[in-house]
């Protein structure tokens, strides 16, 4: 039943696929057209295979080139420099210092309340640095205080002086009656015995006595309460100075500019390395936080070799360059050589070096402190007038010296003659045009591209 109402189709054979065969009709010419324009095709597909690949290589090629820096060759004066390195400073300048105290606890550590941002630009008169000063205050108020007690001591002192001489002369006025008493019962001694005559004597004398005795304890008294007097006076005097000291010191931790100028914040060693002090640290009496520098008297401090001092003049002219600023560069001249020599901390105590200093031209804002620069003093003229390549773009191979010059894309190489040098530029007397362009920074892949 179910095979009935489900019947298996039966299979069926493929149909056979028609099959091209050449008419004997044909011409065999025709096919020999299309064997070869066959062949054609495949030659004219492998040979721009071919090229695409030889591209796709030289593009690899030049990728992995490292960038290359070039420069001119120019007619100019080939000049003879010797080169300073060193930091930039500034010649006027305001150190801004944590207050030294007068007072008697002058070496209290200090914390900073406010302070001018670093590089921020300042006025004369503007505060620049304050320091916490309440402790201080608090003192100057626990002093005025004491000096008020120390003056009431005295008031005190001088009434009970006051109270103490009364009372001893006093005294002195009693023993001076008893005195008078007993003189004029003498002078009726003679109506009296001979013994009674001793006794009124007796008592005259001891009377004279007592009198005298308590007329020099008034003047020791006197003394004695004025030197009491002057004691309290120098305490008094003492916390009145200390008092004054501490209001002295107190204005003094509000630091003003003296100038005009820029500020640069000072460093310090903090967790293992060094940083730019903040507010909220703490500083010494005396410290240096931080500088008011004008930036348009800026220099370049450095060092060069005790040996190499006889070429250098005061005056001489010399360009500056900075080595965060690579393109910048100024005029300037040297106007500082040291006497002595000195010895650097991190040098062998031998080696000895002379301080000079080299005063910058001209302004610029990224001119500021403490950045590594270096200065190519002018210290006489070679040629007048050559073509004057960098030091960089001269190679030496066998004795002999190339360059790379520019050819389209790529750079050839080739064989130039050479002049007098300095130590950063060479002077081309062959080999090189006016214009061209040579590569800096020659490597193997450069000499491997240019060689191609």
């Amino acid at each position: 039943m179910s095979a009935i109402q489900n019947p298996v189709p039966s299979p069926q054979a493929p149909s056979p696929r028609p099959v091209l065969v050449p008419s004997p009709d044909e011409p065999k010419s025709n096919r020999s057209w299309v064997i070869w324009a066959s062949l054609l095709v495949l030659l004219v597909g492998s040979v721009q295979g071919w090229r695409w690949y030889a591209a796709k290589k030289e593009a690899e090629l030049l990728a992995a080139l490292p960038v290359v820096k070039t420069v001119t060759a120019r007619y100019s004066a080939l000049h003879q420099n010797a080169r300073v390195t060193g930091v930039t400073t500034a010649r006027n300048f305001s150190n801004m210092t944590a207050p030294k105290l007068t007072g008697p606890e002058g070496n209290r550590p200090m914390t900073i309340l406010k302070m001018a941002p670093n590089g921020s630009l300042i006025r004369k008169g503007q505060i620049v640095l304050e320091i916490d000063g309440q402790s201080l205050q608090d003192h100057i108020d626990d002093l005025a205080v004491t000096v008020i007690q120390a003056e009431g001591d005295l008031q005190k002192r001088k009434a009970e002086q006051a109270l103490d001489l009364e009372n001893l002369q006093q005294s002195v006025r009693v023993a001076k009656s008893e005195l008078d008493k007993v003189r004029l019962d003498a002078k009726a001694k003679e109506l009296r015995t001979s013994l009674d005559q001793e006794l009124i004597q007796l008592s005259v004398e001891e009377a004279e006595a007592k009198y005298n005795q308590l007329l020099r304890e008034v003047d020791m008294k006197r003394q004695s309460q004025a030197s009491e007097l002057q004691i309290l006076k120098l305490t008094t005097e003492r916390h009145v100075r200390h008092r004054t000291r501490h209001g002295v010191d107190l204005k003094k931790f509000v630091v003003v500019a003296q100038m005009d100028g820029m500020a640069v914040v000072q460093s310090i060693f903090r967790g293992g390395e060094f940083d730019s002090i903040k507010v909220g640290d703490v500083v010494q009496p005396g410290q240096l936080v931080m500088k008011v520098v004008d930036p348009k008297s800026m220099q370049l401090e450095g060092t060069i070799n005790q040996a190499e001092v006889s070429q250098f003049r005061i005056g001489e002219k010399a360009s500056i360059s900075l080595d965060a600023f690579p393109g910048l560069t100024f005029d300037g001249k040297l106007y500082s050589v040291g006497a002595l020599a000195v010895a650097g901390s991190r040098q062998q105590g031998y080696i000895r070096t002379i301080p000079v200093r080299v005063a910058i031209d001209g302004y610029d804002p990224k001119l500021i402190p403490d950045l590594s620069a270096a200065a190519d003093v002018l210290t006489g003229i070679s040629e007048e007038k050559a073509i004057v390549i960098p030091r960089g773009a001269l190679h030496e191979e066998a004795g002999k010296s190339y360059v790379f010059a520019k050819s389209g894309s790529s750079f050839v190489k080739r064989e130039v003659t050479t002049g007098a040098s300095n130590r950063t530029q060479v002077a081309i007397h062959s080999g090189v045009k006016d214009g061209e362009e040579l590569a800096l920074n020659y490597s193997q892949p450069v000499q491997q591209l240019a060689s191609r």
